[in-house]
């Protein structure tokens, strides 16, 4: 029975991806920070077959007993602080743990693996904030990394580390250089689950307005249950390699509030939504959009949720919860 190690078991990616791996009858470890973690809860009662080790990416020891005690074939690394508005306030820790934690964890893999170093698959989340100020539309594997954040210059580290450990070791690690995903899984601080959770809050009296930053910034949104099946399948194919996972097409956060507000009957929006300079970036990326033809054509990928359908997924399922909330 394959067995995995997944760190950022918390986040929205590693339910995913451990339902994923169940279901394909995986031996799943789930890596988490702390025993008073508030989220060990939600696991437990979600994901009652995962099997939860405590550990932290800054700590390389803590990370070498994970690997022991899971004996993992195959380690995914979703664990960081992902909040990219979060990164300029925390820069430091952003750096610590979502570039140097790489680091650590490959480090500990390396070791653990021993002589065989491709014995234990790496699967490493890359970003597509690594393009930053993108210096070629679409970005494809190829494009120059332009990092324009805190967030997305750990992504760089991290992401060049892999590819050193896989050039200089022999090590089977991929980066997957996802670009925006979405689910009724993630955080409130993302500017997805913001509008879908207003929309629903503000359909039911409970809100009166969103406040909002850069209304034409635009990103290419796909759906997270369908992007941790290309994390799989990267550590299927005999050697590790870097790929871009994206639908290819872009949207602007307009377009989202159309189909958000549209999804409760809501035409005119803009009397709901107020903008406030606190939201911009202080340097914001460029046109994101991705080019995902090396993973279509060597993984055999393709997205299945498109974009509206994506929205009105995370609409219903906040109008579910809002309901339950407010005991309506």
């Amino acid at each position: 029975m394959p067995s995995a190690l997944v760190t950022g078991i918390t986040g929205q990616d590693g339910p995913y991806l451990a339902e994923l791996l169940l279901s394909k009858g995986y031996d799943v470890y789930g890596l988490m920070r702390g025993q008073n973690n508030p989220k060990r809860a939600m696991v437990e009662r979600e994901l009652p077959d995962v099997k939860i080790l405590t550990g932290d990416l800054t700590d390389q020891s803590s990370l070498m007993r994970a690997l022991n005690d899971s004996n993992p074939t195959e380690v995914y690394n979703l664990g960081a602080i992902s909040f990219v508005a979060y990164s300029w306030e925390n820069a430091k820790v952003t750096s610590d743990v979502t570039g140097l934690g790489v680091l650590n964890l490959l480090e500990a893999v390396r070791l653990h693996a021993g002589n065989d170093p491709a014995s234990v698959k790496f699967y490493q989340a890359s970003s597509s904030e690594m393009f930053g100020k993108v210096q070629q539309v679409p970005q494809s594997e190829e494009t120059l990394l332009w990092p324009r954040s805190p967030y997305g210059v750990a992504k760089v580290y991290g992401h060049y580390m892999t590819i050193n450990y896989r050039e200089s070791y022999g090590m089977h690690a991929s980066s997957g250089i996802l670009f925006n995903h979405e689910s009724p899984r993630r955080g409130p601080e993302f500017v997805t689950r913001k509008v879908t959770q207003a929309v629903a809050r503000i359909q039911l009296g409970l809100q009166h307005e969103i406040v909002m930053g850069n209304l034409d910034a635009q990103r290419d949104w796909g759906y997270a249950g369908d992007y941790v099946e290309a994390m799989w399948l990267m550590l299927q194919q005999p050697h590790g390699d870097d790929y871009v996972v994206s639908t290819d097409e872009t949207h602007t956060i307009r377009e989202l509030l159309d189909l958000a507000f549209a999804q409760v009957g809501i035409n005119d929006w803009e009397r709901y939504v107020r903008q406030d300079p606190r939201f911009m970036r202080p340097a914001e990326v460029d046109l994101l959009i991705g080019d995902s033809t090396k993973a279509r054509t060597t993984l055999g990928w393709t997205p299945k949720v498109n974009f509206p359908e994506l929205v009105a997924m995370m609409v219903d399922s906040d109008l579910a919860e809002q309901k339950k909330l407010a005991g309506l």
